[in-house]
């Protein structure tokens, strides 16, 4: 189903259940010998899992030590985090990173839930980490509704921010739906303080197509979406120099994330959001 059409429902809840019922659709499943139970996905393998359960021909094909697990052997801990800085209302299409983010998270939500995972959402507004929905009763409704409610605004203002949201390094999954922009290298110190063996992280980079191919021609008046600066150019003039920059930030943000446990997916806003979850869950490389 096409993102706009998702936004055109107004309603975040059911775009999460079309979306996790299409990719499910998408997704193989078997059965797991022995344990009589439907295999449901593949996780990364983490310190602790039994290495018996690693799924060798994946590692062949995807070259990551996976392991399967069935919807009763989760009940992990899932904990989504949402850039809410100014930057995420940018639009393409019809399609803002914003609305993109928080059908993303509805979806994988909603499919958490299924599983029995535990879940939790926060935010990332001023360069701080704050709870928006802890784990306990009703967080898949709780997430849902504060998802539907959240608005992006300001910029990163805390250089030196600390994280205690993820001060323990129990076993779970971070999700990250973000731009991953950065002026300095705020993201990369977020994810080097709170990255370890026990806490897998993946991180949904959302980006529109001319943020990555910049072929706009003509005059346009470019906005900073976080400080409000305007600044009026020729597209063609600076051209060359916005790709030769884009591909320069691309290839060193790659090499800086090969960290143990975090995953990198890139993501245009243009992509039907089921096509990218299925690829994640599947452990496909894009």
């Amino acid at each position: 189903m096409l993102t706009t059409d998702l936004i055109k429902l107004n309603n975040l809840q059911l775009a999460g259940k079309l979306v996790s019922d299409e990719l499910l659709l998408g997704v193989q499943t078997s059965r797991r010998s022995g344990a009589g139970t439907e295999f449901e996905q593949f996780r990364h393998y983490v310190a602790g899992d039994d290495p018996k359960r690693i799924d060798w021909k994946r590692f062949a094909q995807t070259d990551q030590y996976l392991v399967r697990e069935s919807a009763t052997e989760s009940n992990q801990q899932v904990r989504m985090l949402l850039d809410l800085s100014g930057s995420m209302n940018y639009a393409e299409g019809g399609i803002s990173r914003l609305d993109y983010a928080k059908i993303l998270l509805a979806s994988l939500a909603y499919l958490s839930n299924r599983q029995a995972d535990q879940l939790s959402l926060y935010s990332l507004h001023n360069g701080l980490v704050q709870t928006l929905v802890a784990p306990g009763k009703q967080a898949f409704q709780k997430i849902v509704s504060t998802l539907a409610i959240a608005e992006a605004s300001g910029a990163w203002q805390n250089e030196q921010a600390s994280f205690p949201e993820f001060g323990r390094k129990q076993s779970e999954m971070l999700i990250i739906a973000s731009d991953f922009l950065q002026v300095g290298e705020e993201w990369l110190n977020l994810i080097q303080k709170v990255a370890g063996p026990r806490r897998e992280i993946v991180i949904f980079q959302l980006l529109g197509d001319q943020e990555l191919t910049f072929d706009l021609t003509g005059f346009y008046r470019f906005q900073d979406l976080e400080t409000g600066r305007e600044v009026e150019l020729q597209a063609e003039a600076i051209r060359d120099s916005v790709r030769e920059r884009a591909t320069t930030y691309f290839e060193t943000l790659d090499q800086a994330l090969q960290i143990p446990h975090v995953r990198l997916i890139r993501t245009r806003l243009s992509e039907p959001i089921a096509q990218v979850l299925t690829s994640f869950l599947t452990g496909k490389k894009r």
